[in-house]
């Protein structure tokens, strides 16, 4: 007889749970709450793992790398709404973003039978993309075997991109062929296999943690606010110049002449209230790396030796 493979730790039964159908609706909401705080709890014994995959992906984002997010099924929609988020709130460029999701397009609104199993798919999906030395991938399943996903971080593996694998159960496939592999382990679910629950909420977790730190790294906020939010609504209009005024100490109308001529920019709006004119912001945040803080520091620098000149294009 041919010998089962052991379930992933997501898929086991709790006992405590066998009567959850006949409990009382908020003792039903307790243990689902309760199981929450376990999926936080986690992913704080994972903060090593998500600071050393952070620490090898840093240089090569700010090479130019890529960011890929790759998953199947709940762990592949959670992937790619972190990923999507980053241009709106980060001002991440759209060219260096990509998405693979099993099943595509429509598995963000179906089920896509077979989908997660397709590991030729996901390698022609990957390899399609090209990916580089300086890209770095992220794959996300909660079992940690999801051959998708697995095959697709393989694929990009192979080309020396850097690989990110997020698992909720231990020594899987994916945590075993990742370069950093990050393990959330939740353990079994209320409702047995249900990994939209905790497994989800960690995965969630550990990527806003782990994509928000990225972004603080390479100088898309400063002081703790999102200077390179792209301005896409009248609620974003409003809080970019509440931004530019409470950053560079001006009134509602400088703040919205200076987002006016800078474009729309809310870190070329700050450092035009500092008295540069835009080509000189622009040059200056190109040689600060976009560093909005040490741009305004090489100012304040010249600012105590006037003979330092300002950059010119």
């Amino acid at each position: 007889m041919t010998q089962q493979p052991a379930p992933a730790r997501t898929e086991t039964l709790d006992p405590r749970y066998d009567s959850l159908d006949l409990w009382p609706t908020g003792t039903v909401l307790s243990a689902l709450l309760e199981s929450q705080f376990d999926a936080a709890a986690s992913v704080k014994a994972a903060l090593p793992q998500l600071e050393a995959a952070i620490a090898k992906a840093l240089p090569r984002l700010e090479r130019g790398g890529r960011l890929f997010y790759v998953g199947a099924g709940t762990s592949g929609r959670i992937g790619l709404q972190d990923g999507v988020e980053l241009i709106p709130t980060y001002g991440w460029p759209r060219a260096r973003l990509v998405l693979l999701l099993a099943g595509r397009d429509a598995a963000l609104f179906s089920p896509v039978e077979g989908a997660e199993d397709d590991e030729a798919e996901a390698t022609r999906a990957m390899a399609a993309h090209a990916p580089t030395p300086d890209d770095v991938v992220i794959g996300v399943a909660a079992s940690g075997g999801t051959p998708y996903t697995c095959a697709a971080l393989a694929c990009a593996h192979a080309h020396g991109s850097l690989t990110v694998g997020l698992s909720c159960s231990p020594d899987t496939r994916l945590l075993a062929q990742a370069d950093c592999p990050v393990l959330t382990l939740t353990g079994a679910e209320v409702v047995a296999g249900s990994t939209r629950m905790k497994a989800g909420t960690a995965q969630k977790i550990a990527l806003n943690l782990l994509s928000t730190t990225l972004m603080i790294r390479l100088g898309h906020t400063w002081r703790g606010q999102m200077v390179d939010m792209r301005i896409v609504n009248a609620k974003l209009v409003t809080r970019a110049q509440r931004m530019v005024r409470h950053l560079s100490d001006c009134t509602q109308e400088q703040a919205i002449t200076a987002l006016k001529d800078a474009g729309g920019s809310i870190k070329l709006a700050i450092l035009l209230r500092h008295g540069l004119d835009a080509p000189q912001a622009r040059l200056l945040l190109e040689l600060c790396g976009g560093h909005l803080r040490a741009a305004l520091e090489k100012l304040a620098s010249r600012t105590s030796s006037p003979t330092t000149p300002l950059p010119t294009a």
